[in-house]
């Protein structure tokens, strides 16, 4: 989990490097959501971090690991091999969260962050494959559970202690 945990300080600073605090970052893409999210109205950041970590902590790793990691991941290399479902498995992981950042709705058009998008999708395929590991090493969904809970984590924290 601790690399998990230092995954999401690379993904936050190598972010920063390329972009600062521009929209092409992809915590900042987050971060925006966040803001632009009816309950953020009048309420502090404190406040904010609470209710936008909490699930992030929760349903987001409980999900997406029973769905990514406990279903498609088994579901794959039984279709496949191991090596080929798990790279599949972690490259939708990738997929769903240019969501996140990276495929844009702006003013009716969808389209592509044409390099970031590209560099967050590689980042969370990154991150899918670590919780594939944990999850094949393991042989249970808690690790990859509680690594994912500790990404989120750390990336919410970066995003209230440093981009709000």
């Amino acid at each position: 989990m601790l690399a998990l945990r230092r995954m999401a300080a690379v993904c936050f600073f190598f972010g920063w490097f390329l972009y600062g605090a521009s929209p092409d970052h992809w915590f900042v893409s987050i971060r925006n959501y966040y803001q632009a999210n009816p309950s953020a109205t009048g309420r502090t950041p404190w406040v904010l971090f609470l209710i936008f970590t909490g699930p992030a902590l929760i349903f987001s790793p409980l999900g997406e690991e029973i769905f990514f990691r406990g279903y498609l991941q088994d579901a794959l290399e039984e279709r496949f091999s191991i090596r080929a479902g798990t790279w599949l498995e972690s490259l939708a992981f990738g997929a769903v969260h240019l969501l996140h950042h990276g495929i844009v709705l702006a003013e009716g058009e969808v389209w592509l962050r044409p390099v970031s998008g590209p560099l967050w999708f590689a980042l969370m395929t990154g991150a899918g494959l670590i919780f594939a590991r944990l999850r094949r090493q393991s042989d249970s969904l808690w690790p990859p559970i509680l690594a994912h809970a500790a990404f989120n984590l750390v990336m919410n924290a970066t995003i209230f202690a440093i981009l709000w």
